[in-house]
């Protein structure tokens, strides 16, 4: 049976993600912490869009993930034709003053997790030469932002990450997207555990940011900004040296994250 596999979909991108393609009749398997979120979440899309839809309760920043989630798929005998990796989180503030603990593992969870899920599933589209594999990158990808040091570095390394192996696996019929979402209205400050949240005027909504992907897939981009704002906001870091831009953020955000 074939199956998208959605990371971190028991909440905002993910969940959107998930919803949306239950909508259009893809079966699911939904990969996050929340057991009860999960359950909940393949429930109702079951019931409504009478489609299958399994779950995996697992930490992807623990050791080996990709193994874990190949076996899953085994054992139900299911196809992996579209893969989203969406799990992640971030952090702000002061590099210095910030847990090296906890920096460690959003570069495990938003890098390494990544690449070890997306290498394991490469494998199976290559040999049936199609698939759809979509990386929820971050406009904040695009140039160095201080007070966000280790989150805008792993972003950006999903792009580039993103862009190269879709062109590498292009002969093979599959596509790859690096999605870029700006801010988006999700708990996504509360999930990073960060208490002075970063307010940002012109939100998208989670629905916003999937309608993006959904077009660019059909499109056969691979990659896409989603958002008016962030889209200005990403040609400007793209175009305005780092040493410019990383001191407008500095100036910005010193103030609020270094005493």
């Amino acid at each position: 049976m074939k199956v998208t596999l959605i990371t971190g979909a028991s909440s905002g991108i993910g969940e959107a993600f998930a919803r949306r393609l239950a909508a259009e009749k893809h079966n699911l398997v939904l990969v996050a912490r929340s057991e009860k979120a999960l359950h909940e979440l393949c429930d109702e899309l079951m019931l409504k869009h009478k489609i299958f839809a399994h779950y995996v309760v697992l930490d992807l920043a623990e050791p080996d993930p990709d193994l874990r989630l190949l076996e899953e798929v085994k054992k139900h005998d299911l196809e992996v034709d579209w893969l989203i990796n969406n799990a992640g989180f971030g952090s702000v503030g002061d590099f210095a003053k910030l847990e090296i603990d906890r920096e460690l593992q959003m570069i495990e969870l938003n890098i390494s997790a990544l690449v070890t899920i997306t290498h394991a599933f490469l494998q199976g589209m290559r040999e049936r030469k199609r698939g759809t594999i979509i990386n929820v990158s971050s406009a904040a990808g695009f140039q160095p932002i201080p007070f966000m040091a280790t989150y805008a570095a792993t972003k950006a390394f999903v792009s580039s990450f993103s862009e190269a192996i879709a062109e590498e696996n292009k002969p093979y019929g599959i596509q790859i997207l690096a999605l870029c979402p700006g801010s988006t209205k999700t708990n996504f400050f509360a999930a990073s555990n960060i208490d002075r949240p970063i307010q940002v005027k012109g939100q998208q909504t989670v629905k916003d940011v999937v309608e993006t992907g959904m077009r660019a897939v059909a499109s056969g981009r691979t990659k896409v900004v989603s958002g008016v704002v962030n889209k200005i906001g990403a040609m400007m870091g793209k175009f305005t040296p780092n040493f410019i831009s990383r001191r407008l953020m500095a100036k910005v955000l010193r103030s609020r994250f270094q005493k």
